[in-house]
Order: structure tokens, then C-alpha cells, then sequence
């Protein structure tokens, strides 16, 4: 029952911090779908126009609109009306997440996570470590984004109020010995989740894979038989940027999932459907607000739910 109030709770959060989103481009969806009188190029037309305007991209928004007439084709629907449970299955197929791809929450892992400045990285990591921690995983942090000053004492803020222990090096020292040192706590603690607080610095692109190239061979040679994770934290109130930044990262390193952050307080929602079927990297978490347990698991049917006000009684 706890479990489900909980589930609930975040929904409600959800629905709310989509509202931006929501108005833009859930609103413009429903209005087209009543506006119209007739399935025709036109209307399928409009429907492009809102979903790209929306930061759901042109991949994204050519592959539901293809999916989309299937469906009208093969059910022979006839009214705008009629298509819209048919257009929101179509997103949430689109962007869904298998249970698979949480591999790293079931066995020993080093969870890398990676992102620019300025994006809420280290909250993100402070964030999950707390979800981790409630899913009763045993946790440790290391804060080898070395480089961004005071980025150590604000992991560390997250490292106490979630009571995970933390390993970390001077400001400006080897990221590389900071893993190296938290790969042995982890260990020595029988941590079953090492999450590693790296710096994003995509301006020089040489650097940054350097640094996450020795990082991997630190943790390949250190800690080979542990699962290996990279997140990529991006900001959700960047839309079409924060796409740009996911595919240089997926350039330097092998990004396996994206936490997307501050989708409270942005219109641009549809970009996390546009990272998924562009660049075949899932949204694994969304973050809509500062608490603790603002950070979820992405979840396809909710997401569109709350981005289209779906009622329970319209499932």
C-alpha cells in the first residue's frame, strides 16, 4: 500500500511539473485532434508541426506519425477524435524502457555520471544514491570531478543527508586516484553501487575522453567483474540542446542511459521522447523538483499520462 501511495505521490508531481509542457504540447495535440474534422494530410500535417515544435525532434516525430497512420490504416479510423489513444501509444512505444536496462541496480556496479555544468549533476548523484539506498543497496559515493571547484563539498552535502559514505582527492587532483581509492572503499564496505561524480567539460572534448578513457581502465583493471554504468545528466529546460549535448558525450564515451533534470520547470518536455528515438539512449530518470525523492524512474505511461492528462478513466 506504502509503495503505491508513494507511486502516487510522484505521479501527482509529475502531472504537476509537466504543466509547462503540458500547455504546449498536450493542449496543441487535443486541440488538433478536435479541430479536425477529417484524417487527412492536413491534419497529419498539424500533428508533425506541434510534435517537432515541441522538442519531440524529427526522428522521433517521423516514427509516431508512421506508427500512427498504421494503426489509423489497419483499424479503419475515420475521426480525428478517434486517434487519440492510438497517437499516445504510438509516443509511449516510442520511448519506452525495458526492465533490463536497470541491470546495475541488481548486482555489484560502478555507475559513472557524467554532464556539463550547471545541468544538476551532483544533485542527480546525491539524489540517487538516496533512491539506492531506499531500494536497500548499499552505496558509495566518489567525487572525481576534480576539477569544477567546490563540486566535492556539494557531493558531500548530498553524502550526509543521505548518509552514503565518500571518497574523495583534493580540488585539481587525479580523478583517476579518486576512483582508484573508491573502488577499494567500495570493496572493502561490499558496496553494491560505486556511483562516480565525473567533470563534463565538452568544450575540450581530447581532455574529457582522456579522462573518462583512464577512468575506465582503472575500474576494467581494479573492479573487472562489476557491471558498468555511464548516466548522462541533462537539462530538460535546454530541449533540442540538451539532445546536442547527449550525442557528444555518446562521441567521447558509452553512454548507456540519461537522467533528465528540471522537467518542472520547462515546456520543452517532448525532449525526452526526441533522446530516446534519436539516439537509442534511454531516459532512465526524470527529475521534476529538489527533494530527495524527486528523482525517479522514467516511466513511458506515466510520462505520457501527465504530458496528455491522461485520467484513470480514460486508460
Amino acid at each position: 500500500m506504502a509503495g503505491s501511495e508513494k507511486k502516487g505521490g510522484f505521479f501527482s508531481r509529475l502531472v504537476r511539473g509537466l504543466t509547462k509542457s503540458r500547455d504546449n504540447l498536450g493542449s496543441s495535440v487535443e486541440d488538433a485532434l478536435s479541430g479536425y474534422t477529417s484524417i487527412d494530410d492536413d491534419f497529419y500535417d498539424e500533428i508533425e508541426e506541434i510534435l517537432v515544435m515541441g522538442d519531440v525532434g524529427i526522428g522521433a516525430t517521423t516514427s509516431i506519425l508512421n506508427h500512427l497512420k498504421q494503426k489509423v490504416k489497419e483499424q479503419h479510423v475515420r475521426k480525428p477524435a478517434q486517434c487519440r489513444e492510438l497517437l499516445l501509444q504510438s509516443i509511449r512505444d516510442e520511448m519506452n524502457v525495458g526492465q533490463a536496462d536497470y541491470r546495475f541496480e541488481h548486482e555489484k556496479s560502478v555507475v559513472l555520471v557524467v554532464g556539463v555544468n550547471g545541468v544538476g549533476k551532483t544533485t542527480s548523484i546525491g539524489k540517487l544514491a538516496g533512491l539506492l539506498k531506499q531500494e536497500g543497496r548499499k552505496v558509495v559515493l566518489a567525487a572525481a570531478d576534480t576539477f569544477r571547484a567546490a563540486a566535492g563539498e556539494q557531493l558531500d552535502i548530498w553524502a550526509r543527508k543521505t548518509d552514503v559514505p565518500m571518497i574523495s582527492g583534493q580540488e585539481g587532483s587525479d580523478p583517476g586516484s579518486v576512483v582508484y581509492d573508491a573502488i577499494a572503499a567500495a570493496k572493502a564496505r561490499d558496496a553494491d553501487v560505486l556511483l562516480v561524480d565525473t567533470a563534463g567539460r565538452l568544450h575540450n572534448k581530447k581532455n574529457l575522453m582522456a579522462e573518462l578513457g583512464k577512468i575506465n581502465r582503472i575500474i576494467d583493471r581494479e573492479y573487472p567483474e562489476a557491471y558498468k554504468e555511464t548516466l548522462v545528466v541533462l537539462d530538460g529546460t535546454t530541449g533540442q540542446n540538451a539532445l546536442a549535448q547527449a550525442r557528444e558525450f555518446k562521441e567521447v564515451t558509452n553512454v548507456t542511459g540519461i537522467i533528465l533534470t528540471k522537467l518542472d520547470g520547462t515546456a520543452k518536455g517532448g525532449i525526452a521522447i526526441a533522446i530516446h528515438s534519436e539516439l537509442g539512449i534511454p531516459v532512465k530518470y526524470i527529475g521534476v523538483g529538489e527533494r530527495v525523492d524527486d528523482l525517479q524512474k522514467f516511466d513511458a505511461d506515466q510520462f505520457v499520462n501527465a504530458l496528455f492528462d491522461v485520467k484513470k478513466s480514460d486508460l
